[in-house]
């Protein structure tokens, strides 16, 4: 299997830039990626437990990657939830996975999504891990939109080995991330 591009592009430009801006000696302590985890959460599964099965498809449709389902830890009268029913579904990507998911979410998918102006500077949780969020499934090619029984979003967590949000922001701008201005 070929290499992905964007880890090309992270060996090729953003590693010397990082190393050059941030001053490391070493390429091992210059920022990178170490995982995505996509997640998707199902309140309605409770009462229809074909809409997990669903989530789980379009999951792994659209990472590539078997996605498992998440069950409840407690249980919560109000919203008719026992421990172990399952609310919602989750893919972690690593190594070769992660960058070819990340450059179809750049390329791909974030410029599909209606009225598209970037992606918020301010997701960063202060640790260098970058949060997003997506309100519809669809804007990924592989989904069929005939096929779809309901719209949900996602949420996109993009961990990196970076200490602070502005070692992250450089690394996930020198990949490509279209950051708003």
């Amino acid at each position: 299997m070929e290499r992905p591009r964007i880890q090309d592009r992270y060996e090729s430009d953003v590693l010397p830039q990082l190393k050059k801006k941030f001053g490391y000696t070493n390429d091992n302590s210059v920022p990178r990626l170490a995982k995505i985890v996509v997640n998707r959460g199902v309140g309605d599964a409770t009462q229809d437990a074909r809409l997990i099965e669903e989530v789980v498809e379009e999951l792994t449709l659209i990472t590539g990657q078997r996605a498992s389902v998440q069950k409840a830890r407690r249980s919560v009268s109000n919203f008719k939830l026992r421990t172990g029913m399952p609310v919602g579904a989750r893919v972690t990507l690593r190594r070769q996975r992660m960058y070819e998911f990340l450059d179809r979410l750049i390329t791909i998918a974030l410029p599909r999504v209606r009225d598209f102006r970037g992606v918020s500077r301010n997701s960063f949780d202060g640790r260098g891990n970058y949060n997003l969020g997506l309100k519809e499934q669809i804007v990924f090619p592989e989904i069929d939109y005939d096929k779809v029984s309901r719209i949900d979003g996602m949420d996109i967590a993009i961990v990196t080995t970076a200490k602070t949000d502005e070692e992250a922001y450089e690394l996930l701008q020198g990949l490509g991330m279209p950051f708003q201005k």
